[in-house]
Formats: structure tokens, sequence, C-alpha cells
């Protein structure tokens, strides 16, 4: 019987299906980080142990202040961290603290330290978990009972989902990059579009992305409201397996390789729901609204509430356009920002962080702009290459590893009333701070806004020539 990517790696975990159709899954992989201290509570309450400490690693980062030394001096942040770190020690798993070269945002250590591998199920105490199918992986966020239910049995119990397949074809345009991918799929589908949902991506457009930009997109799967996102492994994922710390060497690789590249869907697998696109037509995109579904090609300008049929979805644009303090008609180019954020787990790595700063290289930027590594390694490799200079050169801030301003829970936080041109993955409101106002869009994109001061088309500044 034909099979999907998905139904390969999910029977091959199945442990046991409960009547009412949940499935008991064996964990592979089990991150965990700052913020997932409560877990650790309830099983030592309940007097058990972390079964398989060997799967388990963590990181700080959703409360490292990233001024660097400044997270010290703030007790309930710096206490944390302590606290994860506390908890590996007892229970005998690796953590990365403060300081900790490899230290980073939970999606963004996994992959680079080849502990995220194709064909396992990889799990976290974070909905942005989806990000590391683009290496094949299972992968999806769980909460705080079900994260103490994985340390405690290296086991969960979950619903299988329907089955969805997105295929872009048609190389992409010059200047647009795989964050711009994802807002248009967001925004044709819906935020609920992927609901029930696991995404497997599929087409030329994937196929040329890097793993990198694969980490993008399945990272926003669950802004479509999709259980998980995959990209099927290929001689990319492998080239960039292979040598990381945690992933296997030597006849254990070949042996890994082999099973690795049996892990696709069989050409007459079916699908619950199938969807096209032409990557040609893709356009820079920015979202306008507070979901990431309220996004338009930059050329565009914001939506008249009066021009939708469906009353509730003309409610929630108005809702939307009153808390953006945005009028309908408004060129999207028009929009002046107050800030720049570079950085959260959707666009943080070093592909990201290159291509914001080629446009950033000899220009200045006309307002406080933040770029933010999402790890020790990624700052490190960044700095040998001399981008945290040009960033500099540039009057952008040039900060530690973290979260950051994603999540405004660690002291880096949009003010009041401004507006915000981030790479993050939300934009609901308050998400950066109390009536913050965030507009999504592409590393260069950010960069473009920060030289000029509103949201622009990079292609202007000559990114993708």
């Amino acid at each position: 019987m034909a099979t999907t990517l998905f139904d390969k790696i999910w029977n091959a975990h199945s442990i046991a299906t409960r009547p009412d159709g949940l499935s008991l899954l064996f964990v592979d992989r089990h991150l965990v980080h700052d913020a997932t201290a409560q877990a650790f509570d309830a099983i030592e309450e309940l007097g058990l142990k972390v079964r398989r400490p060997d799967l388990t690693i963590g990181t700080a980062d959703h409360y490292v202040n990233t001024l660097g030394a400044l997270a010290e001096q703030q007790p309930a942040l710096a206490e944390m961290t302590h606290r994860l770190l506390d908890n590996a020690r007892r229970s005998d798993f690796t953590a990365y603290g403060f300081g900790d070269p490899r230290q980073g945002i939970v999606h963004v250590i996994g992959p680079e330290l080849g502990f995220t591998l194709p064909g396992t199920v990889l799990v976290c105490g974070d909905s942005h978990t989806a990000s590391h199918g683009a290496l094949g992986a299972l992968a999806f966020g769980i909460g705080t009972s079900e994260v103490a239910h994985v340390l405690a049995t290296q086991t969960i119990w979950q619903a299988k989902p329907k089955q969805m397949r997105i295929s872009i074809d048609g190389a992409l345009g010059p200047g647009i990059t795989a964050k711009d991918v994802v807002l248009e799929i967001i925004r044709r589908i819906g935020a609920d579009g992927g609901t029930g949902y696991a995404i497997e991506y599929t087409g030329d457009v994937f196929g040329a992305l890097s793993v990198e930009g694969r980490l993008t997109i399945c990272n926003m799967s669950i802004e479509a409201g999709a259980r998980s996102g995959l990209v099927a492994p290929d001689d990319t994922t492998l080239a960039y397996l292979k040598g990381r710390p945690m992933a296997p060497s030597g006849g254990m690789w070949d042996r890994a390789v082999k099973d690795w590249q049996a892990l696709r869907s069989d050409a007459d697998a079916a699908f619950d729901r199938e969807i096209s696109i032409d990557g040609r037509a893709i356009e820079p995109i920015v979202t306008w609204g507070t979901s990431p579904e309220q996004a338009a090609p930059i050329s565009h300008a914001v939506p008249d509430p009066r021009m939708e049929p469906d009353p509730l979805r003309r409610k929630a644009v108005e809702k939307a356009l009153a808390y953006m303090d945005l009028k309908a008609g408004t060129a999207l180019s028009d929009i002046a920002i107050d800030r720049v954020f570079i950085g959260s787990c959707t666009n943080s790595r070093l592909e990201d962080l290159r291509a914001a700063a080629r446009i950033a290289r000899g220009r200045h930027a006309k307002v406080p702009a933040m770029v933010v590594p999402g790890s020790g390694q990624v700052k490190r490799q960044a700095e040998a290459e001399g981008l945290d200079r040009v960033f500099r050169a540039a009057g952008f801030e040039w900060r530690q590893p973290g979260c950051s301003m994603c999540v405004a829970m660690n002291g880096d936080a949009v003010p009041p009333g401004e507006r915000c041109a981030s790479t993050s993955n939300r934009n609901f409101a308050g998400r950066q701070g109390p009536e913050a106002r965030t507009h999504l869009l592409s590393p260069p994109m950010a960069a473009a806004a920060a030289i000029t001061g509103r949201l622009t088309d990079v292609r202007k500044l000559g990114f993708g020539e």
C-alpha cells in the first residue's frame, strides 16, 4: 500500500492505538528550554525520573536577555536559566545555559548540533517545534503536561492528523526568500487552513532551498494551523548533517543514510488535501494586520474592509486595522516603521544574517535596529565573516543569542504604540509587547525597512540582482 513520508515515520513509532484513536508514539528526541521548569516539578512530585536523559537536551532561550551581562542583573530571568541547569544536573541530561558557546534558540541548536535527524519523532514544549521537519523529522510542539509525560516515559499520546501536500514549482524570482514563500502560503490558505493536518512541502522551490530556508518554512507551518511540516530528506539534507557533533559517524552514518534515502512519500501516495502554487508569482510579502494570514505583496495597499463579503472576516479586518492604526488604501510601501528586529527561531540563522547584511552594507539605519543571532555558533560564524561589523557600521545593534523580542518576556520588547518590522513568526496584538504593532517580513526586507525607515521593496535596493 502506498504511504506518505508522514505515514512511514508515524507507523515506525506507533506502539499502541486506543479505541478512541489516540496512538502512543515513541519519542526519539526531546528538546527542553528555560520555560519548561513546571514539567520537571510535576514528575518530581510524582517521584518519577527522566527516563531517557540521553535523548533529551536543553537550552536557555526564552528568558535570556540578549544584552548579555544584563541578564545576570535580572534575578527573575537568571533564575529560570539556573532552574534549567539544576534540572539537567539532577536528571543527567545535557543543557546549555547563559554564556555556554552552544547556547541558543532551541529550534536553532537542535539542527546545527545534529540532534535533529531524519525519520525521528521530535517534540518540545514550544509551538514552533515544527521547524525540525525541515530535516525530515516528524516534529511538533507539546504542552506542559505532555512534556512531563515524555520526560517520564519517552512516549506521547497523539491523534493522527490528516495530511496535506503543498507543491510549489517554478523558480522564485530575484530577491524572494523562504519567508516570502511561507507568508504567501499562509495568506492563501489562511491561519486555520492547515488545522488538523500535517503538511508535506514538495516541488522545485523546496528542493532548491537550503536546509536553513526549509527550517523557516516548517517553522511557520503552525501559523497556518498545521500540526507539523515536513520536507523529505535529500542530498541537501545529508550534506547539512554530515559531520555535525551529534549526527551519526563512520559506519553508523552509512547505515543511517540508507534509511534516510528511503524516507519519501511513494509516488502514488494519497493526501487528504493538495495545494499547488506557482513559485514564479511570489513577491516579497509583508503583514499588515494581526494574523500572519493578513499579509500582501509589498507592491499592494492596505485592504479595504468594505471589499470583504464575509461579515466575520470583514469585522476581523476592521479590528486589525484599528489596532495597527492603518487606513485602507495606504500603500504598504508608505508605512513608516519605528524599529526593526532581525532574529527569532524563524530567521536568525547564518543565511538570514548574510541576507540582511547585504542590504545593510555601506548604508545606515534611520530607525533603531536589533540583530539577534539564533545561537552561539551562528554568532561566532557571523563574526568570523565580519557580519557583526557590517551591522554595527550601519547602526544596527549586535546582540547575544536568544528568543529576544519575538516573545517579549526577557527584557526585549517593542515600546507601546511603536511599529516594528520583524523577522519573527507572529504578529498577534501584544506579541512583541503591550500595544506593539508588528509587520512580519524577511531578513533582507527588515534590513531595507531599517535603512529607509519604512516598509520597502528590497528589490529596489538591489537585492536579488
